[in-house]
C-alpha cells in the first residue's frame, strides 16, 4: 500500500452522542485503570511488551524503542492482532481507534490495518488523553449550565424506579453500578473511577440541552465510587423533591430489589453457585452496618437471615426476608433518614407519591 495521510478525529462531540464503538490499543493494565463507554481493549502490545518498549525508550531513545517493538509484535503475533481489528472493524465500520495520545501505537495499528484491507480506520487525535480531558471539562461546563432538581425520599421508595420513568435525568447509581447503601452491592463488579467519570461526562453530554436534569438524592460517594465534586456541590444545594411510599410499598420494592432479584441476578451468573453467592451477599452486608446495629441487634438479625436463606432453600420461598426487610427500613434507614432530610428541609420543594411528582415534574417541563 502506498503511504497516505490516515484519518484523524477531533469531533469528540459526535463520538459520544453516537456512541461510537472504540478500540483501546494500549496495554491491558491501562484499560483496567478506566477507559470510555462502547470500548473494547484490543491491545497492540502486552503489559510486559509495554514495559519492555518503555525501559528502552527512557534508556536508548525512541528509535530504539520502535525496533523493539516490532521485534516483540511480528509474525503469527502480529497476524493476530491484525486479524481482532478488522474483525472490530468490519463489526463496526463506522468506528474508531486510540492509544493513549494518539501517537505510535494507535499509529502503527491504523497504518496496519490499512495494509492489510485498504480501509482508513480513524483514529482520536490526541488518543485518549486528549477525550478524557474534554470529558471533564465537559462535565464541568454542563453542570455549571444546567439547573439540577434532586429527588430524595425513604429507602425503598422507589426512586430508581421514578427515575428510570423520566429521561431528562442522570442516574448515578446505574452508572455508578451499585445502589448507594450497605446492601447496594451488585452481582457484579462496580467500575474503575475513571470509567464512572467517563460514563458520566458522556450522558452529560447526551442531555446537556435540557433545562433541568434529576439526579437521586446522593452522598458524596456510591458504594466505592466518588460523585464528582462539580456534580456534588451543584446538586446538594438543588431544589428538593420527595417521594413519599407506604411501608407496605417500600417493603415490596425492597423485596424486589434486594431479595428475589438478585437471587435471580446471582443464579443467572453462576446457577451453581448462586445461592451461595446470594447468601454471602446478604451475610456480608448485614455485617457492614453491625456496629450501627449494635452487637445483639445484629446477632438477631443474622439469625433471621440464616433462617431464611435455610427457608428458601427448602421452599423456594423468600417470606423469611419480609420481617428482615420491614425491621431494616424502619428501625435502621428510617431514622438515618429523618436525622439527613433535616438538615435540607429548607430545599424540600414538593413532596408526594409518584404520580404526584410526576406530575409535579411535567409543570417544570421534565419528561
Amino acid at each position: 500500500m502506498p503511504n497516505k495521510t490516515l484519518t484523524q478525529i477531533e469531533d469528540f462531540y459526535s463520538l459520544v452522542v453516537n456512541n461510537t464503538p472504540m478500540f483501546d490499543t494500549r496495554a491491558p493494565i491501562e484499560f483496567a485503570q478506566g477507559a470510555f463507554p462502547h470500548t473494547h481493549s484490543l491491545p497492540l502490545m502486552s503489559d510486559k511488551e509495554r514495559e519492555l518498549v518503555g525501559t528502552c525508550y527512557k534508556n536508548k531513545g525512541q528509535n530504539k524503542a520502535i525496533e523493539l517493538g516490532h521485534e516483540l509484535v511480528q509474525g503469527q503475533s502480529k497476524k493476530a492482532k491484525i486479524d481482532a481489528w478488522i474483525d472490530f472493524m468490519q463489526k463496526h465500520p463506522n468506528g474508531a481507534l486510540y492509544c493513549f495520545r494518539g501517537g505510535l501505537r494507535s499509529q502503527i495499528t491504523q497504518q496496519w490495518i490499512y495494509e492489510a484491507s485498504g480501509i482508513d480506520y480513524p483514529r482520536l487525535k490526541g488518543g485518549y488523553k486528549a477525550l478524557r480531558r474534554y470529558l471533564i471539562d465537559e462535565t464541568e461546563r454542563i453542570m455549571n449550565q444546567i439547573t439540577p432538581v434532586v429527588i430524595g425520599g425513604q429507602t425503598g421508595c422507589g426512586k430508581t424506579l421514578l427515575l428510570e420513568r423520566i429521561q431528562q435525568a442522570i442516574d448515578l447509581e446505574g452508572l455508578a453500578n451499585h445502589r448507594g447503601s450497605a446492601f447496594g452491592n451488585t452481582t457484579t463488579a462496580q467500575p474503575t473511577q475513571i470509567a464512572f467519570e467517563n460514563s458520566l461526562a458522556s450522558e452529560l453530554i447526551k442531555q446537556q440541552n435540557c433545562a433541568h436534569l434529576m439526579f437521586e438524592d446522593e452522598g458524596a460517594n456510591v458504594g466505592t465510587v466518588h460523585i464528582p465534586d462539580c456534580v456534588k456541590n451543584k446538586t446538594s444545594q438543588a431544589d428538593l423533591i420527595l417521594l413519599d411510599a407506604t411501608t407496605d410499598e417500600r417493603i415490596k420494592v425492597s423485596m424486589d430489589a434486594y431479595v428475589v432479584d438478585m437471587h435471580q441476578n446471582f443464579m443467572a451468573q453462576d446457577s451453581q453457585n448462586g445461592f451461595n453467592n446470594f447468601a454471602n451477599y446478604w451475610l456480608r452486608s448485614l455485617e457492614k452496618i453491625q456496629k450501627r446495629l449494635g452487637l445483639e441487634r445484629y446477632k438477631i438479625m443474622k439469625s433471621q437471615v440464616e433462617l431464611a436463606l435455610k427457608t428458601h432453600q427448602n421452599t423456594s420461598a423468600f417470606d423469611g426476608f419480609l420481617p428482615i426487610v420491614e425491621s431494616l427500613l424502619v428501625d435502621y434507614y428510617d431514622p438515618m433518614y429523618n436525622y439527613q432530610i433535616q438538615k435540607k428541609i429548607d430545599r424540600v420543594v414538593f413532596k408526594g407519591s409518584d404520580s404526584d411528582v410526576i406530575e409535579y415534574l411535567n409543570s417544570l417541563s421534565i419528561s
